[in-house]
């Protein structure tokens, strides 16, 4: 009677788990209230009992087998989840290798998402003949379902589908960065190597997902898919060229390693301030050397938001000559700022002449790099879809039609012109900030939207009412 009883529980409580609604019927009622992930039916008896409690009762479940059975309480959960009704469309012997995982949250919620199930069984399908690599398909599955955790509980992300779409990118960097342990002061990783893997999981993902969307004629989440691959495709291609020639020239002062370096920061400084190429091209060393570090005064200080005395602190600005001998603003952050400092340092040892007095000058010449030429190169070789859309005056037009989905008030469509040096109507008669602080400031919060591909979240709001961290921190 007592195994009738509990074949007749078992039965309800999958139906319960199944729909995901409704009670479910333990063996024994837990002291305190429970999830329904924190339980498991005995393999034996079909009893529902919690985790910690299975393995003591299959020790004297009265209906187990003679045969002895080997202890410990992960072999325990595992044996009991395959033992349960496989989910739809899952395949036994994948099955059978997720379960003998740690039945642990990490489990529950890597089991739960549709993306990565099916990225398992695509990995079981391509590796699963050979029994070494099944404990490297669980580390995969494991480390998405850390990345879902993090994702939960530091952003609005639900899914691992909903990493995919373009416009979570940033969202899914600060996660991988929570994750692999990033520190914004050292910009340094405690674990480098998770974030990399993160990367490749999800580009496969990717893969995936655009391949059944083709099937299934959903082509806009094809694109999103495809799309997702390619976003940010010359920011990050510059960032790894930046970080890789700095630790060469650091180490070894080269010539080679130096022109390459300021060409890298020289296409960084264009399009982060969607600044004409020539006019960066041709800063010279004396206008970075004495550069403004525009401090707000105190009662200036009071006028500003904490994220926007943050910004000022984060961002360092200059002042250079630009189209008919305008002063143009141009603003740094703190890794081109690293990069410039070392090149300058190092112009002597890398041959660049006292005569030069370019900052991006070409050792053993007295002239500079063209920004233009820069650019063309690095929107070819960083592997973008359409490198010729990727010029500085195509960047300054994207950005003057971007804004327009912002609710800028009239002052702040004049300031935004004026940093970009665009043609404007008379000055209205107003008061207003120092232009260096309102610059740092405001303007820096619609240059991080652009370089990050995030313009588009902040409709209709003002420049106050963008919030964008200088350290990737989701608003």
């Amino acid at each position: 009677m007592e195994y009738l009883r509990n074949r007749g529980n078992f039965a309800h409580n999958v139906d319960v788990l199944n729909a995901g609604v409704g009670n479910l019927v333990p063996r024994k009622q837990p002291r305190k209230d429970c999830q329904a992930q924190n339980f498991l039916h005995c393999i034996h008896c079909h009893g529902f009992f919690t985790k910690n409690a299975l393995w003591r009762h299959m020790m004297t479940c009265k209906f187990k087998p003679s045969v002895p059975q080997k202890p410990g309480k992960t072999r325990v959960q595992a044996l009991c989840t395959f033992a349960a009704p496989l989910p739809p469309g899952v395949k036994v012997e994948f099955w059978k290798l997720l379960n003998n995982m740690v039945q642990d949250e990490v489990y529950s919620v890597l089991k739960s998402d549709v993306c990565i199930m099916e990225y398992g069984e695509h990995l079981y399908n391509r590796l699963g003949y050979d029994v070494g690599k099944h404990e490297y398909i669980r580390q995969k599955l494991r480390e998405l379902g850390r990345l879902l955790i993090c994702s939960r509980k530091n952003t609005s992300l639900k899914t691992i589908k909903d990493h995919i779409k373009p416009a979570n990118f940033m969202q899914v960097v600060e996660s991988v960065k929570h994750l692999a342990g990033y520190d914004s002061k050292t910009h340094a990783y405690r674990c480098p190597s998770l974030a990399l893997k993160i990367g490749h999981n999800l580009t496969k993902i990717s893969m995936l997902l655009e391949s059944r969307a083709n099937v299934q004629n959903d082509y806009s989440a094809a694109k999103d898919a495809c799309t997702f691959r390619n976003v940010q495709t010359l920011h990050s291609y510059l960032d790894v060229q930046q970080q890789d020639l700095h630790s060469k020239l650091s180490t070894e002062a080269s010539p080679q390693t130096w022109a390459k370096l300021a060409k890298v920061i020289l296409a960084q400084v264009i399009l982060f301030n969607r600044r004409r190429a020539g006019e960066v091209s041709k800063m010279t060393l004396s206008a970075y050397v004495c550069q403004n570090p525009s401090d707000p005064h105190e009662d200036v200080n009071e006028a500003l938001s904490d994220l926007e005395k943050k910004l000022c602190q984060h961002f360092s600005r200059i002042e250079i000559r630009g189209k008919r001998g305008r002063k143009v603003p141009v603003l740094l952050t703190p890794v081109m700022k690293q990069g410039l400092d070392l090149l300058v340092g190092t112009r002597q040892e890398c041959e660049v002449p006292r005569e030069n007095v370019y900052l991006f000058a070409r050792p053993s010449a007295l002239t500079c790099y063209r920004g233009s030429d820069c650019l063309r190169h690095f929107a070819k070789v960083c592997g973008a879809k359409s490198p010729e859309s990727l010029t500085s005056t195509k960047l300054r037009k994207q950005t003057g039609t971007l804004s327009q989905v912002l609710n800028l008030s009239n002052t702040e469509l004049d300031q935004l012109a004026d940093f970009l040096c665009h043609d404007v109507r008379v000055h209205r008669q107003f008061y207003r900030l120092p232009e260096g602080t309102l610059q740092l400031a405001k303007i820096s919060k619609v240059l991080m939207a652009l370089d990050q591909g995030r313009l588009a979240e902040f409709k209709g709001k003002t420049l106050d009412d963008i919030n964008i961290d200088p350290e990737g921190t989701y608003y």
